[in-house]
């Protein structure tokens, strides 16, 4: 008879489920998307509009910033990403044709600084999973936060590049709040 010791326990269940829609327009070795899955840490959807209760969908293009008062919508929804092309997203305007009109509740993340060796330093253009770091953090969930990005090129970096903005806007209450400081760290209030 095995003791409890060796028994293998489940992985914790974490407390915003992470959901992820492939496009399929990067680079699949260069996808950051594809390797969430392969590792167990987000789970794939094809359609947004069957989904109950409805995520939290990162759109750079969203008119409400992700804010703490989301976070009771993120833990029985999940946050779920767009893993596709920034290249086609900016020749577009806007998320690919699979989310439009899909129900979920649709944020956008403050400003940040990608570090990822694809957009170093460049502002607001991180990969996915650097978004869904971000939004983790901005959620409460800094040790899962943290956690997705092990094994990422520039995933240790990222976090500690962004840490005061993450912090700053982490601390705000709601979507006008974090309005109020994006303008405070960028805009000169």
């Amino acid at each position: 008879m095995r003791s409890s010791e060796d028994t293998p326990s489940p992985s914790p269940r974490p407390a915003i489920p992470l959901l992820l829609l492939l496009a399929g327009e990067d680079h699949p070795k260069a996808c950051t998307g594809r390797r969430l899955l392969h590792r167990g840490l987000a789970r794939p959807v094809r359609r947004i509009a069957s989904l109950r209760p409805v995520p939290i969908v990162l759109d750079p293009h969203a008119p409400d910033p992700l804010s703490a008062a989301d976070r009771a919508y993120a833990r029985r929804g999940g946050v779920l990403a767009v893993d596709c092309s920034w290249n086609r997203l900016a020749a577009r305007g806007s998320l690919p044709g699979l989310v439009s009109d899909d129900g979920g509740i649709h944020r956008r993340l403050p400003i940040l600084v990608a570090a990822n060796p694809q957009h170093f330093g460049r502002i607001a253009e991180l990969n996915t999973v650097e978004a869904l770091s971000a939004a983790l953090y901005l959620l409460g969930q800094r040790s899962q936060a943290a956690r997705i990005l092990e094994g990422f090129r520039g995933g240790d970096g990222f976090l500690t590049i962004n840490r005061e903005r993450l912090d700053f806007y982490a601390s705000r209450r709601t979507a006008d709040a974090v309005r109020v400081a994006e303008r405070k760290l960028y805009g000169g209030e």
